[in-house]
């Protein structure tokens, strides 16, 4: 998933602020890991400008489709 993450982070430049959390150890991580409930990696969270969360999270690998449909959802 990494790549193309990447990918799409480097597409979306601009537009949506990508951020990776890591929750062992990591306060944030942690934090945003109750928040969503996050069981399993990867975990995708998508959070609107104004800091609404944008639907549930998708887990587990995803196909690129998806994750571009989710992320041209966001305000």
């Amino acid at each position: 998933m990494k790549p193309l993450v990447e990918r799409l982070k480097q597409e979306y430049a601009g537009t949506v602020d990508f951020r990776r959390y890591v929750d062992s150890g990591d306060p944030v991580g942690d934090k945003l890991s109750a928040l969503f409930n996050v069981q399993y990696v990867p975990t995708f969270a998508f959070v609107n400008a104004d800091g609404s969360i944008s639907g549930q999270p998708i887990v587990g690998a995803v196909d690129e489709s998806v994750l571009r449909a989710r992320l041209d959802a966001l305000k």
